[in-house]
């Protein structure tokens, strides 16, 4: 069965938006995610379940088919698997490659990825510190917990981010914070529940809310 690029971002966006409960989407949260019409966002819904990718109800939403669920799994495998090659093997930063895997995510041939898996140690996970599915799509999980949430004068490690995007990478980049980063925080600011941080025992910064809840980390 041929599965277009443009089918298998709506598989993924779908997977993503519905989470770990596997909860049905609505439309509008699709076209949201997809930046288009509530009209295309239907016309593909409709493609997606004649090719029985997708369930679809009226007024209940969309859920994945467990062939389009294994569909949106293994095309989040390759797009985590290519940042990991280009950040470990050329040399891109973490900030830079979201965009590149999304073009290489839509590979079709599974030897090259099962060799790149290969090549790469079988990582767990990605730059971002988000879990690589294995072949048979499952994730490893592991116990972590928003920075926003730990408390005061306490110091842990950062695991993952939760926001991607390119301005977000680059603000952290300028606070010297990347994955294994020692975070410690000395103040919780009542104000506005910023965080006062001191990052790897050198420097010191005051970060919002907003950023403390993208970060994941352990406890030290």
């Amino acid at each position: 069965m041929l599965i277009t690029h443009t089918e298998e971002n709506y598989l993924k966006a779908v997977y993503k938006l519905a989470g770990k409960e596997k909860k049905s989407v609505g439309t509008n949260a699709i076209s949201k995610q997809m930046k288009t019409t509530a009209a295309s966002v239907t016309d593909m819904i409709k493609r997606l379940s004649d090719k029985q990718l997708v369930n679809y109800e009226r007024y209940r939403g969309v859920t994945l088919t467990n062939d389009g669920n294994r569909h949106a799994t293994q095309l989040i495998r390759k797009h985590r698997l290519w940042e990991v090659f280009l950040v470990e093997k050329l040399n891109f930063r973490w900030e830079q490659v979201h965009d590149i895997a999304e073009q290489l995510e839509h590979i079709k041939s599974e030897n090259l990825i099962h060799r790149l898996d290969a090549f790469l140690g079988s990582p767990r996970f990605d730059p971002h510190g988000d879990p690589i599915p294995n072949a048979e799509g499952k994730f490893m999980l592991r116990s972590q917990t928003p920075l926003s949430e730990m408390s005061e004068g306490s110091s842990s490690i950062l695991l993952g981010v939760k926001e991607h995007d390119t301005p977000f990478l680059e603000y952290l980049n300028s606070l010297n914070i990347k994955l294994g980063t020692e975070i410690r925080i000395l103040e919780k600011i009542k104000f506005d529940n910023s965080l006062k941080i001191v990052v790897d025992e050198s420097s010191q910064s005051v970060i919002s809310e907003k950023v403390s809840q993208n970060l994941f980390v352990r406890r030290k």
